[in-house]
């Protein structure tokens, strides 16, 4: 069985070392600045790992796997740090989705083999992270070896593996981001627009939240174009000339810039699927363009 140690016990690192040690692995040892907190993970897992303090380092028999879970700005520090004990070959893998596995240099000149494995879902705590992690999509990047461990451990997590080169894990990154931070940012300025409409926010959430499942429900089964709903699917510039009247009233100008800005890449979407649309998409991209003016 792959032994492995685990250094950074947060959310993803909880997750793992709860998930890890119950589809066939043996977590050896939890590496942390918290010991109570990591402790109680510790004591649910068998058998029981160690846990060790960060700066105990040195006390870190090298398993056959260590994962970094840390947060981004730390990685390197670790590596560097960890660099310093490793005494036998292991592979190194780190969670970041930001940051490929160059940033795992120091081991791998210690004859490491290096990786990334960031699965895409949202971990709120070790708990959540253990039941989201199956049917959840992990991007890998690293050498072959890496990589090879890294797609058994998908497989164990019962989850699924993509592979992206190493140079493009900060957009990977971004695409990420776009999907769920923005998402999330993108929902609270529509519940800022209808609380401008006299409906309180928490009211507004659960008005808005219905709509928003249904997109991800219709995104099951349609691509995004033939997904897209509402005004800028219909390219109905009238429409949007009532919407951007009630913004400036309400004096909303960086949400009506970023509206229009969004509402460009629908048209965009659409305009080779919609070619009966064309005079309609052109004009109103020439009503966007005109209001934002040299902004674009």
């Amino acid at each position: 069985m792959m032994k492995i140690a685990i250094i950074g016990i947060g959310r993803m690192g909880g997750a793992l070392a709860l998930t890890l040690s119950k589809v066939g692995y043996i977590v050896e040892t939890l590496v942390t600045k918290d010991v109570p907190k990591t402790s109680a993970i510790a004591d649910r897992i068998l058998p029981t790992p160690r846990v060790i303090l960060f700066k105990e380092l040195q006390k870190l028999e090298t398993p056959d796997l260590i994962f970094i879970t840390t947060q981004d700005d730390n990685v390197a520090k670790v590596a560097i740090e960890l660099a310093k004990y490793i005494n036998s070959e292991c592979t190194v893998l780190h969670t970041s989705g930001s940051l490929s596995s160059e940033i795992l240099s120091p081991v791998k000149e210690k004859s490491c083999h290096v990786g990334s494995l960031h699965p895409l879902v949202a971990i709120s705590d070790p708990q959540m992270g253990m039941e989201n992690f199956k049917n959840a999509f992990f991007c890998l990047e690293g050498d072959e070896e890496a990589l090879n461990i890294c797609k058994r451990i998908v497989t164990s997590l019962q989850g699924h593996s993509f592979f992206i080169p190493t140079s493009s894990k900060p957009l990977y990154h971004a695409s990420a981001v776009m999907t769920a931070g923005h998402l999330v940012t993108l929902f609270q300025i529509a519940i800022k627009m209808l609380g401008e409409c006299g409906i309180p926010s928490d009211q507004a959430q659960k008005i808005l939240l219905p709509l928003a499942k249904s997109v991800f429900s219709n995104l099951e089964e349609q691509s995004p174009a033939e997904a897209l709903t509402g005004t800028f699917a219909r390219a109905d510039t009238e429409t949007l000339r009532k919407h951007l009247s009630l913004m400036n009233e309400h004096a909303l100008d960086h949400i009506k810039e970023l509206y229009l800005k969004i509402g460009l890449f629908s048209l965009d979407m659409i305009q080779s699927r919609k070619p009966h649309l064309r005079e309609k998409i052109e004009r109103m991209k020439a009503e966007i363009l005109k209001d934002l003016g040299a902004k674009i």
